[in-house]
């Protein structure tokens, strides 16, 4: 069975939107967990606003790493109660029920990434179909403006690891912590 794992950026007051006051797309430690995730996936799960925000940026992307011509070419599943397809750039929209398509897609794909954290992810977490959470976690205060982290219960989450960047950004990866076979960070070190 694939895994699902959620991708994000916030301020150290859990802003997840506004990045462009805030997020450092030149950070080499964000570049080399991005291309770790993405290298790794082989599809991608997201909302409708995740969807657009992609599709108007990365078609028009290239770079020496390629990385974008990696995701441009990766199969895409989005879910949203307004699209209406067929869509464009890779992407197939969720009909029916989310959390029974992701299941099915659990038995297609073995790394299944979805990037932002709103109603999807929190769908998500609360069917137990998330297997890791990373956080880029970024040194900013955007203060009462901005869209926030949101679940509908509280989830318990065991850290998997902890990475600190020159930038002052801390990468953060949890799991449920009734999330199947994942390893403990403490049993990763040895």
């Amino acid at each position: 069975m694939g895994t699902v794992t959620i991708s994000f950026e916030m301020t150290l007051d859990g802003v997840f939107d506004q990045m462009e006051q805030w997020f450092d797309v030149d950070d080499p430690g964000v570049q080399r967990a991005s291309d770790e995730l993405v290298f790794g996936a082989d599809a991608v799960l997201m909302g409708r606003a995740s969807y657009e925000f992609f599709r108007e940026y990365w078609p028009e992307q290239d770079d020496d790493r390629g990385f974008a011509a990696y995701y441009n070419a990766l199969p895409k599943f989005v879910a949203s109660t307004t699209l209406e397809g067929p869509l464009d750039w890779n992407a197939t929209l969720i009909e029916g029920d989310v959390v029974d398509y992701v299941r099915g897609l659990r038995d297609r794909y073995d790394s299944i990434v979805s990037h932002g954290y709103g109603d999807l992810a929190a769908e998500l977490v609360d069917a137990g179909l998330v297997d890791e959470i990373h956080a880029g976690i970024h040194p900013f205060l955007v203060g009462n403006a901005g869209d926030r982290l949101r679940t509908p219960h509280l989830v318990g989450m065991r850290l998997l690891g902890v990475e600190a960047y020159d930038s002052g950004i801390i990468a953060a990866r949890y799991a449920p912590s009734t999330a199947p076979e994942v390893v403990d960070a403490a049993d990763e070190t040895g």
